[in-house]
């Protein structure tokens, strides 16, 4: 049976010219032969391998299932084959690799490039997927607790969302399996091990049934932690106590040594994760890719509808907007953004004998006693270079301050490097010019940022003796929880939803980690990213279910936006946008505790373009009496600022019996000619006798200021090459890649350039060059930038080093 989606817009990259493949144009052209959608940017001309997801016409179980037809994952694995029988008569060299049916119909194959068109003259082919890249979604700073450092004070962020009220209601998640889709779960760890039973879980990267961390040692690349760490935060349940303590868990290993995975490799984790009966699965996992329609949001998506709630991380990509990626871009798992809990805010000052640095800010300490303690006295300062242990090998730090140098280092590693050397303290400066000043909550040592400028000046006084420095360091005020600066913003492509749909804590949060150690199994570290964020989601969802067994997956994402709490930022002392915080930060005493829920928790009601006259958009939600009497809603809905050439109609009030529900019609008429171009923000406000529910709403006014690029990453290649990647959402009429000086910030040249790119990620070389001409050993930043209909638009590589 076919699949039929309605309204589906695919972001198309093929490059197929009709003299090269003439085959290929004229089976577009024929209106029995559907379009096979090529995704991403192949090199047709050359023989390299490479591994893509094939997406079949033929309908998995589900969404057969969801179609209203019966389906059987037979009919799918015969239609499979028969597809399969045809790449053996046109592909020279191939290997097929994992094998879809259930969430999603397809499979993965790797054959030489230039076969891949090959695979667009297939009957049965729908679509076909690059097998991209994917990441954990934790940023590189990670805090190492031991055993008797423990402190279950700094088990804060579970306790702050309400855990502790759960706990206490009798919610633990008792009978409830999450499924971690991440590199494998330390299943050993005392924490962790009640969590598992004799079947732990599936390892689709080494393909066997032990779905551990990846040791030290491995030759493939670094050793892992990630997956552990987000177990503990979900079931946690001995010196840590996870969200839901008592919750079973799953592990499905698809993200391999160093933490990069497949698309092919998410996909059969998820696949796997609800045939194993899943009732939750977790990702702390993305791609740069802001599409609604990418193979992992798709099976995402199935999986919703088949009743398991799908927890996604939004990405670290923040804080512009439009930097949300896949799977968080899916239409119906829970996306899930990063908070910072609330914390005190510390003014610096810093100066030497000769001269004050007034770009100082506090980055990080470990306790406001510590901090505070710079301000007795001088301290000798030290250069202690980019931080390596080497750097602290010839000089005494004990009782002195590391000045260091941001880059090549995380910067907690460069702070624990200073603390084994008996430092009390460091100073961090910039590599580049203007960049941001980050904040690294729970460093080992208080330690203070400056500017490039800044620190360059402290080096050179440094040089000439000037080695005496004070802190004048103020407490200013207390911070509310906020939205952490690296946490991805929406809204998505295509869809214009908004994205995060929800926050929660990732920032400093203190989980389980293997030790590898048999001798001494209790490892512990703090992390940060929305990796960190979304495990606090599936958690309550856990306890959610455990509460409730008959909610709906829609039901759940609902309860969990409808009494979130609005965050206000610090900065301009207003809400955070939606883009931003999705509906707010989790409460989930308040989810338990809730009489009403209305679905879906926030509405995008999409562009409206026309300025000659006034377009209508309809849309509805559900609202549900899930309380024990009789509740009468009445509803509103407004925009901000109360914009004129913006209507809103509703359905008239209603009453609900105890578990009745009903759908609420509404129709926003937009007049674009009597607004200004941009992004509007409203609120459905649903009010009954015992509670008021807030449902974040937007609507753009022309087409959306998404940004001509939205993700670029520059990485050594072969030889003196390096290979990069750049996300063009729209295509572009020109690409191309700046070199900069990484120290004097001083503009060298053009790298690369190219013109009429089509949508969808770009991948090239590029020699190193710049003019012909081989750049100089040093430090560059290279930015790629792309114009598109008069708006150009740029993103940042990593300083790269040419030696």
């Amino acid at each position: 049976m076919k699949k039929i989606r309605n309204g589906s817009v695919f972001s198309i990259f093929v490059l197929v010219m009709s003299t090269v493949y003439p085959s290929l144009v004229a089976a577009e052209n024929e209106a029995d032969d559907p379009e096979v959608t090529l995704f991403g940017d192949h090199d047709f001309t050359s023989s390299e391998e490479e591994t893509v997801v094939v997406e079949l016409e033929e309908s998995s179980v589900l969404e057969a299932a969801q179609e209203g037809l019966f389906q059987t994952r037979a009919q799918v694995d015969d239609e499979r084959a028969k597809v399969q029988d045809d790449i053996d008569v046109l592909a020279s060299d191939y290997e097929i690799g994992h094998e879809y049916g259930h969430v999603f119909s397809g499979f993965s194959v790797e054959l030489p490039e230039d076969e891949i068109p090959n695979l667009l003259n297939i009957d049965g082919i729908e679509a076909v997927y690059p097998n991209m890249e994917y990441e954990v979604t934790a940023e590189d700073e990670m805090i190492s607790i031991a055993e008797d450092e423990f402190d279950p004070l700094m088990l804060d962020s579970g306790p702050y969302i309400g855990s502790e009220e759960a706990h206490n209601l009798g919610y633990t998640g008792e009978g409830v399996t999450v499924a971690v889709i991440d590199t494998g779960v330390d299943y050993t760890h005392p924490d962790l091990q009640e969590a598992f039973g004799d079947y732990k879980g599936y390892d689709f990267v080494d393909n066997n049934d032990d779905p551990q961390e990846t040791p030290p040692g491995d030759p493939r690349g670094g050793e892992t932690n990630h997956g552990s760490h987000v177990a503990g935060t979900i079931a946690g349940n001995g010196l840590t106590v996870g969200i839901a303590p008592d919750a079973e868990l799953l592990s499905y290993r698809v993200l391999g040594p160093g933490g990069s995975g497949t698309t092919a490799d998410v996909i059969a984790g998820i696949e796997q994760a609800v045939l194993d009966g899943a009732d939750v699965m977790n990702l702390s996992l993305g791609n740069p890719m802001n599409d609604p329609d990418f193979a992992t949001s798709i099976a995402l998506d199935q999986a919703m509808e088949d009743g398991v709630v799908a927890v996604t991380s939004n990405g670290n990509a923040g804080p512009d907007n439009w930097t949300v990626g896949s799977p968080g871009t899916s239409r119906e798992a829970i996306s899930v953004g990063a908070s910072q809990l609330p914390y005190d805010d510390f003014s610096a000052e810093l100066s030497s004998e000769e001269a004050d640095y007034p770009s100082a800010e506090v980055m990080g300490y470990p306790s406001e006693l510590d901090l505070m303690a710079l301000n007795e006295g001088e301290f000798e300062l030290l250069d202690a270079g980019i931080g390596a242990p080497e750097n602290f090998e010839d000089e005494d730090f004990e009782g002195k301050i590391a000045l260091m140098v941001r880059g090549e280092l995380p910067f907690v590693e460069k702070v624990e490097n200073a603390e084994d050397a008996g430092a009390e303290g460091a100073i961090i400066f910039n590599n580049v010019d203007d960049e941001e000043q980050p904040e690294v909550p729970g460093l080992p040592l208080p330690t203070v940022m400056l500017s490039l400028e800044d620190g360059q000046n402290l080096q050179s006084a440094l040089a000439q003796g000037d080695n005496m420095v004070s802190f004048d360091l103020e407490f200013v005020q207390e911070i509310g929880e906020t939205i952490a600066d690296f946490s991805s913003r929406g809204p998505v492509m295509d869809t214009w939803m908004i994205k995060p749909d929800i926050s929660a804590p990732g920032v400093n949060i203190l989980s389980t980690v293997p030790t590898h150690d048999e001798d001494d199994p209790h490892g512990y570290a703090s992390l940060q990213g929305t990796s960190m964020a979304a495990p606090h989601v599936a958690g309550a969802t856990a306890v959610l279910l455990e509460s409730n067994p008959e909610l709906e997956v829609g039901e759940v994402r609902g309860l969990l936006m409808n009494t979130s709490e609005s965050l206000v930022d610090p900065d301009t002392d207003e809400e955070y946008p939606f883009n931003t915080q999705g509906s707010g930060s989790i409460r989930i005493a308040d989810a338990l505790d809730s009489d009403s829920i209305v679905t879906p928790g926030s509405h995008s009601f999409g562009t409206f373009t026309d300025e000659d006259g006034v377009e209508t958009a309809r849309s509805s939600f559900t609202i549900k009496n899930q309380s024990e009497e009789r509740q009468a809603y009445a509803f509103d809905i407004e925009f901000e600022g109360d914009p004129d050439g913006i209507d809103v109609m509703t359905s008239s009030d209603v009453a609900l019996q105890p578990g009745e529900s009903d759908d609420v019609r509404l129709n926003v008429q937009v007049d674009a000619g009597a607004l200004d171009d941009g992004y509007y923000e409203g609120t459905i406000t649903v009010e009954s006798m015992t509670e008021t529910i807030e449902v974040p709403t937007i609507l753009f006014v022309s087409e959306p200021d998404y940004p001509r690029i939205t993700s670029f990453s520059l990485e050594p290649g072969e030889g003196e090459d390096f290979e990069f990647s750049a996300h063009l959402p729209n295509g572009a009429e020109e690409f191309g890649m700046w070199v900069y000086d990484a120290d004097s910030s001083e503009y060298i040249g053009l790298a690369y350039h190219t013109t009429n790119v089509p949508a969808g990620m770009y991948e090239d070389t590029w020699d190193g060059t710049v003019n012909g001409q081989p750049l100089p050993s040093g430090d560059y930043v290279i930015v790629g930038y792309a114009k598109q209909e008069d708006q150009t638009d740029q993103a940042e590589s990593n300083v790269i080093t040419i030696p």
